[in-house]
């Protein structure tokens, strides 16, 4: 390793450790609470008892994960003053902003809502109840965005100035920087891909009891709505990835080339199955391609030219001095099929879901190997399939929870590292932006600390999960099932304490 280089590149590591395991719990958190949500409201809706049941089950999961993310989310602005202290002094007037608003708005939005939530269950009349989870929902939204805008304005700085005096960039105009193209079509793919990441949990957990045959209304129901999200959210999550790569392909050309491992430029441009190559020569040895594929994701023509790594590059240095402006090329190209592979797996696994427990068919329910004497498991009617091909179809189920948040893993990973060397793109390098006085050593011992930390935190994560999911949904109180019509409550036990519902 270069030392001279060594304290950046801790500092990157670093960052994306903390930053990748912090939005494993994000996507989840803003699916989660608008799927309960949505349980309550039909709760509220039918009065029937597995939907209450189902809103209890799912927001004791989304109420252990949300605790988590905002705990590691926090983590997440100390570095800014720990490692990327120069980054912080450069873009602070504008990427404070966005920053400001999550919390101010959404952050405490959120919070006071789903506090009257977890207190609220015998205090409040239930429509109110539900606006408050309808709430929460809205504030992990709304956070979501602000996020994303900030992001977005790294990836396209728009709405700004440079203050050549003081060095630093200055905000002009705060409605772009939020209703940019780039902050935009990254929204709607973030929050598509989120629910992916939610349904696909919610089928894993399902299919995990209703194998067993234990609480089958709320889990039959539960697998259902899981596997619709699953199916509209992939289909959603593919449109605005189209939309989002269009854009990429315009502001940043070379992330688009690395994604595709097209070195010179070519009109048409194919898209890239597979692809092995040399990076120091610049070029590809072995190449699985689709002919004119490329032109057409990036500009809606065949036939169109799409510029190549090397082409960029040049480009790159004329305008911005010498210098090699390439990213990780296997990264950004492995990244970005990581992305797409899990998350088109999970949406087709959804729609093998959805169609085999349409109305005309059951599935088994037993899970053991060998056991093909075990009685069917009535979940729809009419017809059934083999034991054997059910067993299978509940194992994949499970493991299928998985596979979202690994794309969007990638999907990140693959965001910010086809931006380097740029942490603002075009306007500030990342070797520029890291903190002159940290030492090899004092990131190396944060970075340690932190790792340790969020192991731990892994571990109780996990615990907690897998403690509850097995415990599988609550048996209702006749509190639950006759909540106060008026806040505050009107039964004779109204006066005493609010207590935590779970």
């Amino acid at each position: 390793m270069d030392l001279a280089l060594a304290p950046e590149t801790l500092a990157r590591w670093q960052f994306g450790i903390t930053t990748v395991y912090h939005f494993l719990f994000v996507p989840l958190t803003i699916s989660l609470a608008a799927l309960t949500a949505g349980l309550e409201t039909a709760w509220v809706r039918t009065q029937k008892e597995k939907y209450l049941r189902a809103t209890k089950f799912w927001g004791k999961l989304f109420l252990i994960n949300i605790a988590m993310g905002v705990v590691t989310g926090i983590v997440q602005e100390f570095q800014f003053g720990m490692n990327w202290s120069d980054y912080s002094r450069f873009v602070g007037d504008v990427f404070g902003a966005p920053l400001a608003f999550e919390a101010l708005i959404a952050f405490f939005f959120e919070s006071t809502f789903i506090g009257l939530w977890i207190f609220g269950w015998d205090k409040l009349p239930k429509k109110i109840h539900l606006a408050c989870i309808w709430m929460v929902s809205i504030g992990t939204v709304l956070s979501a965005y602000f996020i994303l805008a900030a992001n977005s304005w790294m990836q396209h700085p728009v709405g700004y100035r440079i203050n050549e005096e003081r060095g630093r960039a200055e905000l002009t105009d705060f409605w772009r920087v939020l209703t940019q193209d780039t902050a935009l079509t990254q929204f709607f793919h973030t929050i598509t891909a989120a629910f992916l990441v939610g349904g696909a949990f919610m089928v894993g957990i399902a299919a995990f009891h209703l194998a067993r045959k234990k609480h089958v209304p709320v889990m039959r129901t539960s697998l259902r709505l899981g596997l619709i999200t699953v199916v509209i959210a992939g289909m959603l999550t593919a449109v605005s990835g189209d939309l989002l790569g269009k854009v990429m392909f315009k502001q940043q050309p070379m992330k688009m080339a690395a994604a595709e491992a097209l070195w010179d430029g070519e009109a048409p441009a194919p898209f890239s199955i597979f692809a092995y190559g040399d990076v120091d020569a610049g070029h590809n040895k072995v190449a699985v391609e689709i002919p004119g594929l490329l032109s057409f994701l990036a500009n809606d023509d065949f036939s169109s030219y799409v510029p190549g790594i090397n082409d960029v590059n040049k480009a790159e240095q004329e305008k911005f001095g010498p210098g090699d402006y390439r990213p990780n090329i296997p990264v950004a190209y492995w990244g970005f099929r990581w992305m797409i592979g899990f998350g088109m797996a999970s949406f087709s696994l959804g729609m093998l879901g959805l169609w085999l427990t349409r109305k005309k068919f059951m599935l088994p329910a037993a899970l053991r190997t060998g056991d093909d004497e075990v009685p069917n498991l009535v979940l729809f009617k009419n017809k059934t399939l083999s034991p054997k091909f059910a067993r299978w179809y509940w194992i994949v189920a499970l493991w299928t929870m998985g596979f979202p948040l690994i794309a969007s893993s990638w999907g990140w990973i693959f965001t910010e590292m086809g931006r380097q060397p740029w942490v603002v793109y075009g306007v500030l390098r990342t070797s520029d932006a890291v903190s002159p006085g940290v030492s090899q050593g004092e990131v190396i011992a944060s970075m340690t600390v932190f790792t340790l930390l969020y192991a731990i935190l892994a571990v109780i994560e996990v615990k907690l999960l897998v403690k509850y999911v097995k415990a599988g949904p609550p048996e209702l109180t006749e509190s639950d099932l006759n909540p106060p019509t008026k806040i505050g409550g009107d039964h004779a036990d109204a006066d005493r304490p609010m207590a935590f519902s779970y």
